[in-house]
């Protein structure tokens, strides 16, 4: 089956780019699942989990945000950030995920309370990102830094 090309950018570098065949992306309202020959779409990411599949092989990455444009048989993601399973230190997750744990037991006004949920939505992304990994004995690498 025919794949379709897949980019991740940030600010800093383009994070992903290679052919894939499927990718799974946290929408706004929802998981987002993309074949090829998807129908066009423009979306909002949230804090999550990206699944990439290539070759019955699966790769997931931490994303903060961004957006996601599907054109053609092209998806790309513009990331606010976004990390590689294997970039992310479990222990310095762990220990992400405790912090903003005390900060939201500590909170008093909402704004305080609504940043310290949001510390502690993308802290654990990163730490089930690793743990997945890990479970799964490892990752694909497909396409660092290529550019497709």
């Amino acid at each position: 089956m025919p794949g379709m090309i897949l980019e991740i950018i940030t600010a800093e570098s383009q994070v992903f780019g290679d052919d894939v065949d499927m990718v799974v992306a946290p929408g706004i309202d929802g998981e987002l699942g993309i074949l090829p020959h998807h129908a066009p779409l423009m979306t909002m990411l949230q804090p999550g989990e990206i699944l990439i599949r290539k070759e019955g092989a699966d790769t997931y990455m931490s994303v903060t945000g961004g957006f996601m444009e599907v054109i053609g048989n092209k998806v790309t993601i513009l990331a606010d950030a976004c990390e590689r399973s294997e970039e992310i230190d479990e222990s310095r997750a762990q220990q992400a995920v405790e912090r903003a744990q005390q900060r939201i037991a500590g909170q008093e006004s909402e704004l305080e309370m609504e940043r310290a949920l949001g510390a502690m939505r993308r802290a654990q992304v990163r730490l089930n990102v690793v743990r997945r990994r890990r479970a799964r004995g490892g990752a694909i690498s497909p396409g660092a830094g290529s550019s497709a």
